[in-house]
């Protein structure tokens, strides 16, 4: 019996998540509930009832919907996050899979405030600490974070005027623009050495429950070490990491444009 009540709880949880999925679109029907979790209609009824007697759960037109229920779960997590203490298992693999320092940013435009860092496992030490500031146009982690801000926060940026950093600092708003939109279809963004002279960064975004951009997260270090050859797979990583920690904030499975 407790095998089977933690099998349908498993269900029903997974039923959840499905009705959380097809929400934004309008709901799901009850079939399509079924054949999402792999169960019979009738089992998927069943599962479901509960769910709808606890508020987690409304039908609208034979629809399935977040109750409001949920509102009130979601609330109360949201407001015990801390998104360092959040974040840290994420970066302590980033910081194992890469062997490069990482760092996780958060937007004070036209700046981005570093908030948390992890040295990487070399000698050689980032220069960045926490609570230090940089620019948004020529950093990985702004360039991560813009592309995905949305057209007010950019022109936030431009407006504030490009400085040149380095020699490849882009400073020409539409080649700017256009990078962004760049990021937005590769995931992740590269700064090579456009911020400081010998560094090389590759950052992801972080998104919140809504869906919307609030921070960064970057691998970095020395143009010797971070190469060109290895921007694929450290683009891989950040965007993992950016995704883990995206998803402890509640954050839409799958997201179709920037807000």
């Amino acid at each position: 019996m407790e095998r089977n009540n933690s099998s349908s709880l498993r269900r029903g949880i997974a039923l959840l998540d499905a009705v959380a999925d097809a929400t934004a679109a309008g709901g799901a029907t009850l079939t399509e509930l079924a054949a999402a979790v792999g169960v019979h209609k009738s089992s998927a009824l069943r599962l479901l009832a509960p769910l709808a007697e606890a508020g987690l759960v409304r039908v609208e037109q034979g629809r399935h919907l977040l109750g409001p229920r949920t509102a009130h779960l979601g609330r109360g997590y949201l407001d015990s996050v801390d998104l360092r203490a959040l974040a840290q298992p994420a970066l302590r693999r980033l910081v194992e899979e890469s062997g490069e320092s990482v760092h996780l940013v958060l937007p004070d435009l036209p700046d981005m405030v570093y908030i948390d860092k992890i040295d990487g496992p070399g000698r050689v030490r980032m220069n960045s600490t926490v609570g230090s500031r940089q620019p948004a146009h020529s950093t990985g982690v702004g360039r991560a974070y813009l592309a995905f801000a949305g057209p007010h926060a950019v022109d936030q940026v431009v407006a504030h005027g490009l400085t040149k950093r380095t020699e490849r600092t882009v400073t020409e708003p539409a080649a700017f623009r256009a990078g962004l939109a760049g990021i937005r279809e590769r995931g992740y963004a590269i700064d090579d050495i456009e911020n400081e002279d010998d560094i090389r960064c590759v950052a992801a975004p972080v998104f919140d429950h809504d869906g919307a951009v609030v921070a960064a997260v970057s691998v970095a270090g020395l143009a010797t070490r971070v190469t060109p050859d290895r921007f694929g797979r450290l683009g891989e990583l950040v965007v993992a990491a950016g995704r883990a920690i995206s998803e402890q904030l509640g954050a839409p499975r799958h997201r179709e444009e920037p807000r």
